[in-house]
C-alpha cells in the first residue's frame, strides 16, 4: 500500500507528461482495465503544434502594418484640418470638397509667396505619399489574390472584369434577341473629347509595372468593350479608365495693345475692383517711368505701403521705368484704391510680356482679384470678431 502510494505521490508531482505509455499496446485499445499497484510514467513532451515564420516574412508584414496605420493616421489628420479650414471659411465641413480647400489657402495666402515649391498646400494623403502595394500573403505564406503568381494580379484582374464585363453584355444581348429588341443606338457611348488613360498613370492606379505591349492589351480590350451594342450599361466601369483632353480654347486671352496719336503702344484696363474703390489703369510703352493718379504723381498716396503696391508689378515683371503709367479711382480708402490700381497694372502689363512671366506673376497672385471685404461688426460683440470681456461679478 506505501508502494502505490508512493507512485501516485510520484504521479501528481510530474508535470506535461504524457501518461500513456504506449498507444499502439492491443491491450489499451481494448475495453479492458487493467489494475496494477504500480504506474510506471514515462516523461514524453508535448507536442505544440507551432510554425516558424521567417524574419524576412516577419519584417514584410511589420512594414505592411505599419503603412497602413500611418496612411489611416494622415487621414484622420487631413479631415481634421479640412474640417478646422471649412470652419474657418464658414462653410459645411461636410461638404467642403478639395477645390474649396485649394481656394481657401489661395484666399488665405493671396499674393504673399509666388515660388511653386513655397506656396503652401492641402491635398489628401493618398495624392501626397505613392501607393504602396498592401500585404500580399499571410504569415503561412498563402497569398491573398487567386492571381498573386501571375506576378501582376491587379492587372490581370482587370483583364479579367473586362471580360466579364463583355460577357455580361453578351448574355443581356442575347435575352433581348429573344424578346425581339434591339439596343438604343441613341444611348452608345461616346468617348469623343475623352482618352485612354496613359501608361504611367495606369500604373499608379494598378500600383504595378506593365510592359507597353500588355496596356495595347488593356487598351484593345477596353475598344471592344466600348464598340458593344449595351456598352451604355457599364459606362461608370468605362469612365473609371479615361480622362478629357486638354481643351486649349479655353487659356484667357490677352488683349493686343493698340497705337495712340504719338504712335506708342498702350492699354487700358477697366473695372479694377478692391473693395469699395473702383479704377481704370492705361499704360504706355514706350515711356519714362511716369505714374499719373488721378492727375498727381505717386505722392497721391501717403502712406508707402500703398506705394509699394503700385510700384510692385513693375519691379516683378522689370519694366519699372520702362512704361507710363494713369490711373483714374474713385471710392474706397488708401488701401483699397492702391489693391484696385496694382490688379489693374498687373492685368494691362500681359499684353507686354512673354507667357513664362505671365505663368510667373499669376504664381506670385498679381493676377487674382482679391474679393475680401471688411466684416461687419456683430450684435452683441465689440467687433467683427472680438467680444466684450466678460466679468463674473
Amino acid at each position: 500500500m506505501a508502494l502505490r502510494s508512493l507512485s501516485i505521490l510520484n504521479l501528481l508531482k510530474t508535470k506535461n507528461h504524457v501518461f500513456i505509455n504506449n498507444l499502439s499496446n492491443p491491450l489499451l485499445k481494448s475495453n479492458k482495465i487493467l489494475y496494477s499497484t504500480e504506474v510506471t510514467v514515462e516523461a514524453t513532451p508535448l507536442a505544440v503544434n507551432t510554425q516558424k515564420v521567417s524574419k524576412a516574412m516577419k519584417a514584410y508584414l511589420q512594414r505592411a502594418q505599419e503603412h497602413d496605420q500611418f496612411m489611416k493616421t494622415q487621414h484622420i489628420e487631413y479631415e481634421i484640418g479640412k474640417r478646422h479650414l471649412a470652419n474657418m471659411m464658414g462653410e459645411d465641413p461636410e461638404t467642403f470638397t478639395q477645390e474649396d480647400v485649394d481656394n481657401a489657402i489661395e484666399y488665405l495666402f493671396p499674393s504673399g509667396i509666388y515660388d511653386k515649391l513655397a506656396r503652401p498646400a492641402m491635398k489628401s494623403p493618398d495624392q501626397v505619399f505613392p501607393a504602396r502595394k498592401a500585404a500580399e500573403f499571410d504569415e503561412t505564406g498563402r497569398p491573398f489574390h487567386s492571381m498573386f503568381y501571375t506576378g501582376r494580379p491587379n492587372f490581370f484582374k482587370l483583364l479579367y472584369d473586362i471580360v466579364e464585363e463583355i460577357n455580361k453584355l453578351n448574355d443581356m444581348e442575347e435575352r433581348m434577341i429573344r424578346r425581339g429588341t434591339k439596343a438604343d443606338a441613341e444611348q452608345k457611348v461616346d468617348l469623343t473629347g475623352f482618352q485612354w488613360i496613359p501608361k504611367e498613370q495606369l500604373e499608379k492606379q494598378l500600383v504595378e509595372m506593365i510592359a507597353d505591349i500588355e496596356y495595347n492589351n488593356f487598351v484593345n480590350a477596353m475598344d471592344r468593350l466600348v464598340a458593344h451594342p449595351y456598352s451604355y450599361k457599364m459606362k461608370d466601369f468605362i469612365y473609371k479608365y479615361t480622362k478629357p483632353l486638354l481643351d486649349q480654347s479655353k487659356q484667357p486671352e490677352i488683349p493686343k495693345p493698340q497705337i495712340d496719336e504719338q504712335g506708342r503702344q498702350f492699354i487700358t484696363t477697366y473695372e479694377c475692383l478692391r473693395k469699395k474703390a473702383r479704377a481704370d489703369v492705361t499704360i504706355r510703352l514706350p515711356g519714362t517711368g511716369q505714374i499719373k493718379i488721378n492727375g498727381e504723381d505717386i505722392t497721391y498716396f501717403e502712406h508707402a505701403q500703398s506705394r509699394e503696391q503700385i510700384i510692385f508689378p513693375l519691379i516683378f515683371t522689370n519694366m519699372l521705368g520702362k512704361v507710363d503709367i494713369e490711373a483714374n479711382v474713385a471710392g474706397g480708402g488708401w488701401s483699397g484704391q492702391a489693391g484696385a490700381i496694382r490688379w489693374g497694372i498687373a492685368m494691362s502689363l500681359r499684353s507686354f510680356v512673354d507667357q513664362d512671366m505671365i505663368e510667373e506673376m499669376r504664381l506670385a497672385g498679381l493676377l487674382t482679384r482679391d474679393y475680401r471685404r471688411r466684416e461687419r461688426k456683430k450684435f452683441g460683440q465689440e467687433g467683427a470678431r472680438r467680444k466684450y470681456t466678460w466679468k463674473k461679478r
